[in-house]
This record gives structure tokens, sequence and C-alpha cells, in this order.
């Protein structure tokens, strides 16, 4: 078997037929999800959380705390981010694409500095040795948090976070040999950069109208 195969199965020798399967299911519906944030559509909430729930059982049984508290947080903030994106005045909807203010901006760095904290604390609480690939884990979940935060506000800054989150991410899942994980962050990587011109075009619209 060539070297790229052996990288990308390698991770999956161990594994149970269920968490292949599973992780199967995250890998289609996290791209999904993306996919359907791009073209700002609603589908983006249901699709992001059948993925991070799962993400969530997959990284509490390999022990990335770090990563496991940002699925959960996806999870919650999905169901925020449905609801607010959802919201309908006179048969329009009310949250419209936009650029972060002052306090928007504000509130995003106390976000990033809070996260990483608390995942600094989950790791702690659970005993765990925090090697560098760690602190690199807490320093993506501070910036997957606020992002996921001003998606949910359709703030086009959001993928600015997400774009340089996810090329942290290519190789810090290519080191921890998890193939399958790195391939999915570098498609992520490009859904997002294709996102943030897709979004970037809509609010130039917006303000030329």
């Amino acid at each position: 078997m060539s070297p790229i195969f052996d990288f990308f199965l390698n991770a999956y020798k161990q594994a149970s037929t269920i968490d292949i399967l599973l992780e199967g299911i995250v890998f289609l519906f996290g791209i999904l999800s993306v996919w359907y944030a791009k073209k700002e559509h609603i589908w983006v909430y249901p699709t992001g959380l059948i993925a991070t729930v799962i993400t969530v059982y997959l990284l509490y049984k390999a022990q990335y705390f770090g990563d496991m508290m940002m699925n959960f947080y996806y999870s919650v903030m999905s169901i925020y981010g449905w609801w607010n994106w959802s919201r309908k005045k006179e048969d329009k909807y009310i949250v419209p694409i936009s650029r972060t203010n002052l306090k928007e901006k504000v509130i995003g760095f106390f976000l990033f500095l809070l996260t990483m904290l608390i995942t600094y604390t989950v790791y702690r609480s659970f005993g765990q040795e925090i090697k560098t690939e760690n602190y690199i884990d807490i320093f993506t979940s501070g910036i997957f948090f606020t992002a996921m935060w001003y998606m949910a506000n359709k703030k086009l800054e959001n993928w600015t976070l997400w774009i340089f989150a996810d090329i942290v991410t290519v190789p810090l899942y290519a080191y921890r040999c998890l193939g399958m994980l790195s391939l999915q962050y570098l498609i992520f990587t490009i859904l997002a950069i294709q996102g943030y011109l897709s979004w970037k075009k809509t609010l130039n619209k917006q303000m030329s109208t």
C-alpha cells in the first residue's frame, strides 16, 4: 500500500466499524454545512448539527477535549444560529450579512480569550498532559468559537477566522495521523475562501442599493 493510502487509513486500522461509519457521516455533513454557509442557506445549521453532535462523541473517545468542547459549543450555537437566521419580519429575513463594528470586535476578542481559558481548564480537569499540539488546539478553539458566533450573526469576518484556523488545523490533524480529518479541513479552507468571496459580493450589493 502506498504511503498516501497509509496516511489516510492507518488511523482507522484499530477503529470499530461504527466509529468509521460515524466519522464518514461527520465528513459528509461537515462539508455540506460549510457549503450551505457559503450559499447563506439555512441548511448550514441542521447539517452542521448532525456533524457536531457525532463529533463530540468521537472526540471524547479520542480524548481531544479542546476540540470536543468546541463541537459541543457548535451544537449549541447551531441552534441559536438556526433561530437567528430564520427570523423574519413582513416575510423578509431580518439578519443581513454585515461587518463587525468595534463593539462586536471587542466581544469577539473577549470570547477568544475566554474560550482558550475554558479549554485549558478542561484539559487540566481531565488530568491530561498538555503537549504542544494541545496548546495549538486551545488556540484554534478560541478562533473557532469566535468564528461560530460571528457566523450565527452573519458577520463577514467569520470567514476570515475560519480560513486562518482551518489552515492551522490541516497540519495539526496530519501530525496526529488523522488523515481524513486533515483532508476535511483542507476542503473547509477552500470552501471558506469561496464563502468569504461570496458573502463579500453580497455585502457589496447590499451597500450599493
